[in-house]
C-alpha cells in the first residue's frame, strides 16, 4: 500500500513516524493471510510507544482524512495474538483517554463497537480469561458505550451482558477488574429491556453486596456501583426487586451513615448516588410506602435541614427534597366535591363532552378521588427495545398539533345561512340604512337631545334611610340605545335630589355614621390616629352599605349578639345573617328585599354600648365620604355603580359589593418591578409543608370560611382572618387556617364544570400589622405559571382608599409555584390518573391592623363596571360621533350582552356624506370570553375611552372605519367568579365553529352578526378578539397564515396553493412600532387543530377576514421595550387599547394612500408615533404553552413531585398620531409593512 493513503487532508507530513509504522501494519494485513504475529507485535509496540511519548501522534492517527482508526481496527479484528491484542486495546485507551467524545465517536463511526464486543465473546472462551485482556477490553467499552446510541442492543445480540455479569461475580474481590466491569454494567442498563435482563440474573443483589458504611476506601468504586445501581432501578421490576429484599430501609441507613461522617462533604457524589437510587425507588407506589413505613421523610427531612446552610450540598437537598414530595401521602382535597358550590341547571343538556359527563355522573360516586393514587405499578416492563422513543416523540411533538390539511388551511367564505335567515339581524347595523334625514346637524340641537348624566357632587356618598326614594331600575334601559324622555327626567330628578340631600344632611359627631377624611380637628381625633377613626367610624355604623331603603341603623337593631372580645358586631343584615354576609337569601338577584354593601374594618377590643344604636334607629341619613377620584376616573362613579349592580343577576344571587369596584382603582403613579426570584424559595416552602407530616401536632387546621356549608363559620376567637368571596366576580370556596399565620385556600370551580382553578379575587380582614401571612391556593391546575417568573399578586386596602390612595398595586413575597400533595382524581383531569393539584402560594405583612384587604389574580373588571362605563361614554357622547348600543342577546343567567356601534357623524346629511358614512370598513371587536383573563377588559376600555374621546386622532378614526363591537362575551362567567367558562360549562372560544343559540346564545349571535356583514359584502377588514396570557410576557397577536403554518410541517404545497396576501403581518408590525408593549417576535400565524373552533380561526376561515387575530396581552409583565422588568398594569393596559386604534389609523393610511388626505397639521408627529419603537423583524415564532428560561434553582414540575412611564393618555388629549409627514413617507417603508 502506499504511504500516501496514511497521509492526512490537513498536511501532516507523509514521512510521519506513527503514519509510517500504520502503513506498514495495513501492509502486514493486506498481504498476509494469517497475520505475521511477530511483525504485528513489533509494529504495535512501536505505535504505543510513539502514542505515548508523542501527544501530537494522536492528533494524526485520529485526523479527518487519516485511515489510521481503520488500519488499528481491522488489526484487532484478524489478530489471534494476545500481546498484539493488548498493544492494540493500550492504543485504543490511549487515543480515546483524551480529546473528548469527538474521538470516541470517531471509533464507533468506523465500526469499533461490534468489533470490541465480538472481542469480549472470543475473550470469554478462554478459560481462564486474560484479566489485562479483560480490565483494558471494559475499559474502552465503558468509554465507547454511552457515544453509541445502539450500544444496549448491540450488546445484548452479541451476548455480552452475561460475560460481564459472570466476570463480576468471579472478582468481587479483584479491584482493578470490578471497576471497568461496573462501569460497563452501568452503560448496559442504561437500556430498560437490558435492566430487566440484569435484574432476573441477580444483579441488584449483586450491587448491595458492594455498597456499604462509610469508608475512606474504594470511594471511587463505591461511586460506579451507586451510579450502576440507580440506573438499573429505574426499571419498575427491578424497584419492586429492592423494595421485597428490604433494600429500602438498607440505603436509608447507609445515607444516614454517610451524611453523619462525611463532615467535610468530601463524599458529596456517594450521597448523591444513595439518592439517586432512592429516588428511582420511589417512583413505584411500593417503594414510597416502603420509604415512609421505614421513618424514610423523617431521615431525608432531618439531614436535608442540616444540609441548608452549605450551598455546595443544594443536589443532595434537591433530590431529598423530591424524594419527599413523592413520597407525601396523597391527600384528598377538602372539599366534599371537585363541582362548583353554585348549581345552575341547563336548558339543554349536551349530547356529549366534559358537561354530559359531569350531568351523568351519579350523585354517590365520590369525584374528588381515585380507588388508586396513580397508574404506574400497572405498567408491565416489556422485553422489546424502546430505547430512543422519546427523542423521536420530542422531534414530533412540535408539530402535532399544527394543522397540515391544505385545504382547511384555505380560507373559503362559508356563511353557512342564507341570507333571508339573516335579515333579523339587520336592526343590529342602522348605520347601513340610516339617511339622516330627520336630523337636525346642529351642534346646540343635537346635544339638547343626547342623554347625559348630571354629574354626581364630589365628596360624600348618603346611604338612603327607610324613607328615601327607591333607586333606579336600569333593566328598562338595557334594551334601548337611548334613555326615554321620562327616564331622563326621572334621573336627573334623582340625580337634583341626591345633591339636595348631601346639603340637607346634617352634620354628627364620631359615634354616628359620618367617615370623613377631614375630620382631625374633631375632639376625638385627638385620641385615635386618623386611619384608626376611620376604621372605627366605619365598622360602627357602615358595616355594609345598603342600597335597598334600609338605614344602617335599622341594620343595627337586627344585631344583638357579642362578638369579638364582648365586642357587639353590626355586620347583620337581619337575624338569619352570619359574619361578612354569609347568609341564606330568599329573594331573587336584583330584588329590593337584598342589600348590596361592603364589608367594613372591623377594630378589635372596642366595644359598642346600646346607646349607639339606640341613638340612631330614627332612621337618620348615613354619611360616608368616599376618595374623591372623579378627576382621575371620569368613567367610575360610585352611585352609579350600586345603581347598575342591581340589575346584574347572579347565580349566588350575590348581596354584597367589594370595595375596590365601589371605589374604583386610580393607577399607581410608581413603578411595580417584575419580582426577582429569591434563591431557594420554592425548596423553603415544600420543606415547610413537609413538616405538616412530620410534625402533625403543630396544624391548627380550623376551617374558617366554606361555602359548601349553609352558613359560613363565624370566627370570632380574634385569632383568625376572616373570608369573604360572595360579591360579583369574587372567587374562594373555602379557607382552613394551618398555622397561626398560615391559610390554605380552595378555589371554587367554574360552574357546571369541575375544574378551572386559576381566577381568585376574595376580601380578608380582621389581620395584625407588620405580621407576615403567609396564603396556599392548593388547587391550580396548571404545570406552571407565571407567578415562578416574577408575576405578583394584587392587593386593594380599604383603609388605604379611605385615606386618599385607592388602588390595587402588586404585592406579596416568597411567590412560588410548585406540585403538592393534593391528588387530582380521573374525573377532573380528563380521565388521567395520578395527576396532581399545584399550590400557589405568597406572603403578604399587612401595614394597618384590622384593614379590609382584597386580594385577586389579575385586576377585577366586573360586568356592573362594563354597564358603568358604558352609561358614562355614552354620556360623553358629542355631536360629532355616533354612537349606538343595543342587546345583542339576554345571557343564560338573563343578563344582558351589549353590542355597540361607534362612527363618526357624517357632515351633512348630502347623499354624498350619507355614501361615505354607510360604506366606511367595518372593524370588529371582541373581548373577555374568558373571565379571568381581567386584562382584556382594560385594554377594551382604553380603546373605548379612545374611539369616544374628542381629539383629532380618535375623530380621525371614526371618520374611517364603522366599530362593531362587543366587549364582554361571558357576562355570566364574570358575574360569577369563572375562570374560562360560561354558565354552560363550555370555554365559549372552542365553540365558534358550531355554537348553539341555547348554549352559547352569545358566540351564536356575535358569529351572526359577522355572517350577515359577509351575506352584504361588508366582511370586515379586521377582526379582533381581545385575551389575557398567563404564560407569557408582553402583548402579542396569533394570526392566521397558510405559508407560516405549512412552513412549520414537513407538507408540501404547491405554490398556488400557497399564495395570499401577506397583509395580514401589516397590523402586527404597526403596532410593534408604536404600542411599547407590544412584541412582534411574540405573534404567531400559525394555524394549530386546537385552535380550529376558536374566533379567530373560524372568522378567517368562514367569514373570510384575512386580518383576524387574537391579541393576548401578558398577566405577568414586559421583557422588552419601554417597560421591560415591569409588571403590566391598568394604565399599560389601557394603552395598548388605545395604541391599537392609533395603529388601526396608520393601516388606513398604509393601505389606501391614495384615497386619504392627510389633514396639515398631523403631518409633524412622526416623531411621536414611532419614539417607542421596538423594530422587530424575526420571523414568526412557533407559541409554545411556556418560553420561560431555566432558573439557578432547579424547578421540578414532572416529578411527584427602566425610565419612568410617561402617560400618553390623559382624559383630554393624545399626544400621539398616527399620521407621517410626506417626506418621511417612502414606498420601502409602506412596502416593508405590508410585507
Amino acid at each position: 500500500m502506499n504511504k500516501s493513503r496514511t497521509t492526512t487532508d490537513k498536511g501532516v507530513p507523509s514521512n510521519s513516524r506513527v503514519l509510517t509504522l500504520l502503513a506498514q501494519l495495513e501492509k502486514l494485513n493486506a498481504e498476509s493471510v494469517v497475520l505475521d504475529v511477530e511483525n504485528a507485535r513489533h509494529i504495535t509496540s512501536k505505535i504505543l510507544h510513539i502514542i505515548q511519548t508523542q501527544e501530537k501522534t494522536r492528533k494524526e492517527v485520529m485526523t479527518k482524512g487519516s485511515n489510521g482508526m481503520e488500519v488499528i481496527l481491522s488489526t484487532l479484528e484478524n489478530c489471534r495474538d494476545l500481546q498484539t491484542t493488548l498493544n492494540i486495546l493500550y492504543i485504543l485507551n490511549e487515543l480515546v483517554s483524551v480529546g473528548g467524545g469527538r474521538r470516541v465517536g470517531v471509533l464507533v463511526s468506523k465500526g469499533g463497537t461490534p468489533i470490541l464486543l465480538q472481542l469480549l465473546l472470543s475473550a470469554s472462551r478462554d478459560s481462564p480469561p486474560s484479566e489485562e485482556l479483560m480490565v483494558q477490553l471494559h475499559s474502552i467499552l465503558a468509554k465507547v458505550g454511552p457515544k453509541d446510541k445502539k450500544f444496549g442492543i448491540k450488546a445484548r445480540i452479541n451476548g455480552a451482558l452475561n460475560i460481564t455479569l459472570n466476570l463480576l461475580k468471579q472478582n468481587l474481590q479483584n479491584n482493578k477488574l470490578l471497576l471497568p466491569c461496573l462501569q460497563v454494567l452501568r452503560v448496559y442498563s442504561s437500556n430498560s429491556v437490558n435492566a430487566v435482563s440484569l435484574g432476573k440474573n441477580g444483579v441488584v443483589e449483586l450491587m448491595f453486596k458492594i455498597i456499604g458504611p462509610f469508608s475512606k476506601k474504594n470511594t471511587n468504586l463505591l461511586k460506579v456501583t451507586l451510579d450502576t445501581l440507580s440506573a438499573l432501578l429505574k426499571s419498575k421490576t427491578n424497584a419492586r426487586r429492592a423494595v421485597d429484599r428490604g433494600y429500602v430501609p438498607s440505603l436509608l441507613s447507609i445515607y444516614q451513615d454517610w451524611h453523619k461522617q462525611d463532615n467535610r462533604h468530601r463524599h458529596m457524589l456517594i450521597r448523591k448516588g444513595i439518592l439517586g437510587c432512592i429516588k428511582n425507588i420511589t417512583n413505584i407506589k411500593l417503594g414510597r410506602k416502603a420509604l415512609i413505613d421505614a421513618d424514610g421523610m423523617r431521615i431525608l427531612y432531618s439531614t436535608s435541614t442540616e444540609c441548608l446552610p452549605v450551598r455546595t450540598l443544594d443536589p443532595l437537598i434537591n433530590t431529598s427534597s423530591l424524594v419527599m414530595r413523592k413520597c407525601f401521602p396523597k391527600n384528598r382535597l377538602p372539599v366534599p366535591t371537585i363541582k362548583s358550590v353554585f348549581h345552575f341547571h341547563l336548558p339543554v343538556i349536551p349530547a356529549s363532552g366534559p358537561v354530559a359527563q359531569l350531568y351523568s355522573l351519579p350523585p354517590e360516586v365520590d369525584d374528588v378521588v381515585d380507588e388508586s393514587d396513580d397508574n404506574d405499578d400497572t405498567e408491565a416492563d416489556t422485553e422489546n427495545d424502546t430505547e430512543n422513543e422519546d427523542e423521536e416523540k420530542d422531534q414530533n411533538l412540535q408539530n402535532d398539533d399544527i394543522e397540515t390539511d391544505i385545504s382547511k388551511l384555505c380560507p373559503k367564505q362559508e356563511i353557512g345561512r342564507p341570507l333571508e335567515e339573516l335579515k333579523m339581524y339587520e336592526r343590529f347595523f342602522p348605520e347601513l340604512s340610516e339617511n339622516f334625514q330627520e336630523y337636525k346637524f346642529a351642534f346646540e340641537e343635537i346635544s339638547a337631545n343626547t342623554t347625559v348624566l348630571e354629574p354626581k357632587l364630589p365628596g360624600t356618598i348618603v346611604v338612603p334611610t327607610a324613607g328615601d326614594e327607591p333607586a333606579i331600575d336600569l333593566s328598562s334601559t338595557k334594551k334601548e340605545t337611548k334613555l326615554t324622555t321620562e327616564e331622563q327626567t326621572k334621573l336627573q330628578s334623582l340625580n337634583t335630589q341626591a345633591g339636595e340631600s348631601v346639603k340637607a344632611a346634617a352634620p354628627v359627631d364620631l359615634e354616628s355614621i359620618v367617615i370623613s377624611k377631614h375630620d382631625k380637628h374633631s375632639p376625638d381625633a385627638n385620641k385615635l390616629l386618623i386611619s384608626q377613626c376611620l376604621k372605627h367610624d366605619l365598622v360602627r355604623e357602615m358595616d355594609r352599605l345598603s342600597i335597598d331603603g334600609e338605614s344602617a341603623s335599622n341594620n343595627l337593631k337586627c344585631c344583638n349578639s357579642t362578638g369579638i372580645n364582648g365586642q357587639r358586631y353590626k355586620g347583620a343584615l337581619n337575624s338569619t345573617t352570619c359574619n361578612k354576609g354569609c347568609q341564606n337569601f330568599s329573594g331573587t338577584s336584583g330584588s329590593s328585599a337584598e342589600h348590596l354593601s361592603a364589608p367594613p374594618c372591623s377594630p378589635r377590643g372596642e366595644p359598642d354600648n346600646e346607646d349607639d344604636c339606640s341613638s340612631h334607629s330614627s332612621g337618620e341619613q348615613g354619611v360616608l365620604e368616599v376618595p374623591d377620584t372623579a378627576a382621575l376616573l371620569p368613567l367610575h362613579d360610585p352611585e352609579l355603580y350600586i345603581e347598575t349592580v342591581k340589575t346584574t343577576k347572579s347565580v349566588p344571587q350575590y348581596a354584597e359589593v367589594a370595595y375596590p369596584d365601589y371605589f374604583g382603582h386610580i393607577a399607581p403613579t410608581f413603578k411595580e418591578h417584575i419580582l426577582e426570584r429569591v434563591y431557594g424559595v420554592q425548596r423553603t416552602k415544600i420543606f415547610q409543608d413537609i413538616e405538616r407530616l412530620i410534625h402533625s401536632n403543630d396544624i391548627i387546621d380550623k376551617v374558617v370560611y366554606d361555602l359548601d356549608l349553609p352558613s359560613c363559620p363565624v370566627i370570632e376567637d380574634g385569632e383568625s382572618l376572616k373570608f369573604n368571596s360572595q360579591f360579583e366576580s369574587g372567587n374562594l370556596r373555602k379557607a382552613i387556617q394551618v398555622r397561626k399565620f398560615e391559610y390554605d385556600l380552595v378555589l371554587n370551580s367554574d360552574i357546571n364544570s369541575n375544574h378551572y382553578h386559576q381566577w381568585f379575587y376574595f376580601e380578608v380582614s380582621g389581620m395584625r400589622s407588620g405580621v407576615p401571612y403567609r396564603f396556599n391556593i392548593i388547587n391550580c391546575e396548571k404545570s406552571n405559571s407565571q407567578f415562578n417568573y416574577g408575576m405578583q399578586v394584587l392587593m386593594y386596602s380599604v383603609q388605604e382608599a379611605l385615606i386618599g390612595r385607592p388602588q390595587w398595586i402588586r404585592t406579596g413575597t416568597d411567590i412560588c409555584y410548585y406540585k403538592n400533595h393534593f391528588s387530582r382524581s380521573s374525573i377532573a383531569a380528563g380521565g388521567q390518573k395520578g395527576k396532581s393539584y399545584y399550590t400557589m402560594t405568597f406572603t403578604v405583612t399587612f401595614h394597618h391592623r384590622d384593614d379590609v384587604c382584597y386580594f385577586a389574580y389579575h385586576y377585577p373588571y366586573t360586568y356592573s363596571t362594563l354597564k358603568m362605563h358604558l352609561q358614562k361614554l355614552e354620556s360623553m357622547c358629542t355631536p360629532q360621533i355616533y354612537y349606538h348600543q343595543d342587546v345583542l342577546c339576554d345571557t343564560l343567567g338573563g343578563n344582558s350582552c351589549p353590542v355597540l356601534t361607534i362612527t363618526a357623524m357624517p357632515d351633512s346629511k348630502h347623499i354624498e356624506q350619507i355614501f361615505q358614512f354607510r360604506n366606511r370598513p367595518y372593524i370588529f371587536l371582541t373581548a373577555r370570553v374568558h373571565p379571568g383573563e381581567t386584562n382584556a377588559s382594560w385594554v377594551m376600555k382604553g380603546t373605548l375611552e379612545f374611539l369616544m374621546s374628542s381629539s383629532p386622532v380618535a375623530q380621525s378614526l371614526r371618520e374611517s372605519y364603522i366599530f362593531k363591537i362587543v366587549p364582554m362575551l361571558n357576562p355570566d362567567g364574570v358575574i360569577n367568579g369563572n375562570h374560562r367558562c360560561s354558565l354552560s360549562g363550555e370555554d365559549l372560544n372552542r365553540q365558534w365553529q358550531n355554537p348553539s343559540p341555547d348554549l352559547h346564545p352569545t358566540i351564536y349571535h356575535t358569529k351572526s352578526l359577522l355572517q350577515y356583514l359577509a351575506a352584504v359584502q361588508r366582511t370586515p377588514l379586521v377582526y379582533c378578539d381581545y385575551h389575557g396570557h398567563s404564560r407569557k410576557k408582553n402583548v402579542f397577536m396569533y394570526g392566521c397564515s397558510i405559508k407560516e403554518t405549512v412552513w412549520q410541517t414537513n407538507v408540501s404545497a404547491t405554490s398556488s396553493e400557497l399564495h395570499e396576501d401577506l397583509g395580514y403581518r401589516t397590523l402586527p408590525k404597526i403596532l410593534s412600532q408604536i404600542a411599547p408593549a407590544f412584541c412582534m417576535s411574540s405573534c404567531s400565524f400559525v394555524v394549530e387543530k386546537s385552535k380550529e373552533s376558536t374566533a379567530r380561526v373560524v372568522v378567517w376561515r368562514e367569514i373570510g377576514v384575512q386580518k383576524s387575530y387574537t391579541m393576548e396581552s401578558t398577566l405577568c409583565g414586559c421583557d422588552q421595550g419601554k417597560y421591560k422588568s415591569l409588571q403590566i398594569g391598568t394604565k399599560e393596559l389601557e394603552e395598548m387599547g388605545a395604541k391599537f386604534c392609533v395603529g388601526l389609523l396608520r393601516l388606513k393610511r398604509l393601505t389606501s394612500p391614495l384615497e386619504y388626505r392627510n389633514p396639515s397639521h398631523f403631518l409633524d408627529v412622526e416623531t411621536d408615533l414611532i419614539e417607542s419603537s421596538c423594530k422587530v423583524t424575526s420571523p414568526t415564532t412557533y407559541v409554545l404553552d411556556d418560553d420561560e428560561p431555566p432558573f439557578l434553582e432547579e424547578v421540578d414540575y414532572s416529578a411527584e413531585s427602566n425610565e419612568e412611564n410617561d402617560a400618553e393618555l390623559n382624559e383630554n388629549t393624545v399626544d400621539f398620531d398616527p399620521y407621517v409627514p410626506e417626506d418621511s413617507d417612502s414606498e420601502t417603508t409602506r412596502r416593508d409593512l405590508l410585507n
